[in-house]
């Protein structure tokens, strides 16, 4: 058996993860959101326009301000929407494991014992988002 043929068998064993079948769950249930897709096809459109707005010579701040404000009030109802909700939650359980999978390989290709080598990242990574603080 090749590399290859391991890296499909890991494939297949990531599928089989409650964290990938949690995942491919919520993001089913988002698709078929017809109210959340709205909303974010509503999103989209204004996105569009506050470009058109801002790409203009005469800018039209009253316009712009508007704008900005419906886009706010999109995104929180998108943010708030339960399945959007749920597909994010599932979305960074699943980002969790492909990134820990991902550290066990980069480490074991640079020499490092893949049995012993770490999950998690060791020290600042760059994004503060999952950070406890800069001591």
């Amino acid at each position: 058996m090749d590399v290859i043929d391991k890296a499909r068998e890991l494939g297949k064993m990531i599928q089989e993860d409650k964290r990938y079948a949690e995942y491919y769950k919520a993001k089913e249930a988002n698709d078929n959101d017809e109210s959340l897709q709205q909303l974010i096809g509503d999103f989209n459109t204004k996105r569009m326009d506050l470009n058109v707005e801002m790409s203009k010579d005469d800018k039209n701040g009253d316009r712009l301000k508007a704008l900005d404000e419906e886009i706010k009030e999109l995104y929180g109802r998108i943010m708030s929407n339960e399945n959007m909700v749920a597909y994010n939650e599932a979305k960074n359980a699943m980002d969790d494991l492909l990134n820990r999978i991902n550290m066990v390989i980069t480490y074991s290709a640079n020499g490092e014992d893949p049995m012993t080598c770490p999950t998690e990242q060791q020290g600042c990574g760059g994004s503060c988002s999952s950070c406890s603080g800069c001591g």
